[in-house]
């Protein structure tokens, strides 16, 4: 499966979305990744629908949008005419989880579930062959710049075994301080999709250099 770098635009400048944008795109990102936080799941507040409308206008590339809220299944309309590609949501004290994945995918989308560093893969198995992807969280999320935690490895270690057996094609994301020096770590753990917010948008030579390092980091 390709390899897909998705730049976080958490850590992007908002004075000129336009412009950073357009640079991860020369510099060869596959995707754009928005993180949408309510301050309840997560105790931060961020991007909603209107800023994947206005990325919808800036590029063609796919929008990643991972929705760490509470009772997702109310927003997901909403992202999917914004123009998401990709909407991942969060089982965590989530009951409505499995129908929340059919109706994203009933919108003609791909359906994503993450999970956080504290949640055993083991609650994915009832939930696989509903998803496209799944997200695996190597920090705690809710901020842009933390450390990644190498205990998550072994998480998409399993992961990897999990998805395995499925007939269809799904993805493994991770996320959560993957720089040049972390993401062959994750590569080689079995993700094949790579999010990157600070190490792209505050890489201390550019947008490029900081795409460049990531790419020729991995196999």
């Amino acid at each position: 499966m390709k390899n897909i770098i998705a730049a976080s635009i958490l850590s992007a400048d908002f004075s000129n979305l336009a412009g950073a944008i357009k640079e991860c795109e020369k510099a060869g990102v596959d995707w754009i990744h928005i993180d949408v936080m309510d301050g309840h799941f997560v105790p931060n507040l961020t991007m909603g629908p209107f800023i994947v409308e206005t990325c919808k206008r800036i590029t063609n590339l796919p929008l990643d949008c991972h929705l760490m809220v509470e009772k997702p299944e109310s927003l997901i309309k909403s992202f999917v005419d914004a123009g998401a590609d990709y909407l991942t949501i969060h089982p965590e004290n989530n009951p409505n989880v499995l129908r929340t994945l059919g109706l994203i995918r009933n919108y003609g989308i791909k359906a994503g579930v993450a999970i956080n560093p504290g949640t055993s893969h083991l609650v994915l198995e009832p939930m696989i062959s509903f998803v496209d992807m799944v997200l695996v969280m190597s920090v705690n999320p809710g901020f842009s710049g933390q450390s990644f935690l190498p205990e998550m490895s072994k998480k998409v270690v399993d992961v990897a075994c999990l998805i395995h057996g499925e007939e269809h094609e799904i993805r493994l994301e991770v996320d959560g301080g993957i720089n040049a020096k972390t993401i062959l770590s994750m590569q080689q753990a079995g993700a094949d999709t790579f999010v990157s917010a600070s190490a792209i948008f505050n890489h201390p030579a550019g947008i490029a250099a900081g795409v460049d390092a990531l790419k020729r980091k991995l196999i």
